[in-house]
């Protein structure tokens, strides 16, 4: 901020919340101005000053940019499926677990995991920086651990580098691969490139099935070890120059 604003303003700028909801959160003591809970939102706050709201540091950047630890069971979407909804089944996007604290920023993963892997979903209201990312021309390295039901071969590490051609004939970049564990079970793999189903089909011709895939990083910023599943917090300053 370049010049002192009401605290209540500040919250509902921040959040993206009415006035009449960010001094519902004050009331409630859920607001803490340089770590001591403050609850008159008339006060001025100024630039220095570092505003939480329920431990997560609010600032009024024009965009929200949120690393998100997904668990498994959980789709890679903005909002629930039709088929879903036809189907009268409940379904949980990876926006719900943060839509109480961003009720009207209209978010969205910039990139997806399957419903069944775990691990970073990038949640932004930023569409040229999920454009920039997801671009083919730009081969942003995502990278995985992965758990496969066969030990990982040479033919593996050499047959990803040289960029193998799948089963309905799309010819993939070269991608890494290396063992992380011993027994050569789990393995990292870094894709620059993403195609449906990509590490599977990948694994699948050399007869290898993939019994787990998480996520561990998005080109340079890497996956915050102290998120738990279903977890989230913003991205630092710096994490957020790293990927523009």
């Amino acid at each position: 901020m370049d010049n002192s604003l009401r605290l209540d303003r500040f919250v509902s700028e921040s959040l993206q919340i009415t006035r009449k909801e960010s001094k519902a959160l004050l009331s409630r003591g859920k607001i803490t101005v340089n770590d001591v809970i403050e609850k008159n939102g008339s006060r001025h706050v100024a630039a220095a000053d570092i505003i939480q709201a329920d431990g997560i540091v609010l600032s009024r950047s024009e965009h929200v940019y949120l690393m998100l630890n997904k668990p498994a069971g959980i789709v890679s979407a903005s909002r629930a499926s039709d088929s879903a909804a036809a189907a009268g089944y409940a379904e949980t996007t990876v926006t719900d677990l943060v839509r109480e604290a961003f009720p009207r920023r209209e978010l969205f993963p910039a990139g997806r995991l399957d419903k069944t892997s775990t691990g970073f979903i990038l949640l932004t209201d930023d569409g040229i920086l999920a454009h920039a990312l997801l671009a083919p021309g730009r081969h942003v390295p995502k990278t995985y651990e992965v758990v496969i039901d066969t030990p990982l071969t040479e033919a593996m590490i050499t047959g990803f580098a040289a960029g193998p051609v799948l089963a309905d004939g799309t010819r993939l970049d070269g991608a890494e691969v290396r063992a992380l564990s011993a027994d050569g079970l789990t393995v990292e793999v870094i894709l620059h490139q993403g195609v449906y189903h990509q590490i599977k089909r990948m694994f699948g011709l050399f007869d290898a099935g993939v019994n787990a895939l998480h996520r561990t990083a998005i080109g340079p910023v890497r996956l915050d070890p102290s998120l738990k599943p279903g977890d989230w917090r913003p991205l630092t300053g710096e994490e957020l120059a790293s990927l523009r």
